[in-house]
């Protein structure tokens, strides 16, 4: 698994050692980085179920200012620390072992805020809709704020403040891309 573009290109990156966690494909990444091109700013980007982080880091080497990377598991945490190490730039990345909603309400608590949302949560959970909610109802995201969410079934928001921009299947993965209007 390594970086694919920017100032971290070409880093290997260390895998969970558990078969728990399910690391996005490296198509999958190039592909959700292509689709985010047109809207990449140099604002803070969270990763909730952060697995290994390579898509903070993703984000971080290709112009974010900060990545939040948050995982429950303490296999996950340490694998996710090593791999920001690598970087060689640990100030860039705040990570947070926590469930997403505790991980969300600390958010809400010390008013921060995201540009871009990577979700990834354990399939079987389908989640995804009342954590988007839960941002949107508790003021989480920036005006513009992009959320790629990565799933294996279909999900059919209905919230106002969110536009469905962008949605791709690779085999039994699907990515959406909504983007959150303020």
């Amino acid at each position: 698994m390594k970086v694919v573009s920017g100032k971290f290109r070409g880093l290997n990156l260390k895998a969970v050692p558990t078969n728990n966690t399910r690391p996005t494909s490296a198509k999958v990444k190039e592909a959700v980085f292509s689709m985010l091109s047109p809207y990449m700013v140099d604002g803070v980007a969270l990763d909730l179920f952060a697995g290994t982080g390579s898509l903070g880091i993703e984000a971080v080497s290709r112009g974010y200012q900060q990545a939040y990377l948050v995982d429950k598991a303490y296999k996950a945490i340490n694998t996710i620390k090593e791999n920001v190490e690598k970087t060689r730039e640990e100030d860039s990345f705040v990570v947070i072992k926590s469930s997403a909603t505790e991980a969300l309400k600390k958010f809400e608590d010390e008013k921060v805020k995201f540009d871009l949302v990577f979700l990834d949560p354990p399939y079987r959970m389908k989640i995804t809709e009342q954590i988007i909610s839960d941002m949107v109802d508790n003021d989480l995201l920036n005006d513009g704020a992009v959320i790629v969410d990565e799933t294996n079934y279909d999900i059919d928001l209905e919230l106002e403040q969110i536009e469905l921009i962008k949605e791709k299947r690779y085999k039994d993965t699907k990515v959406a891309m909504y983007r959150f209007g303020g």
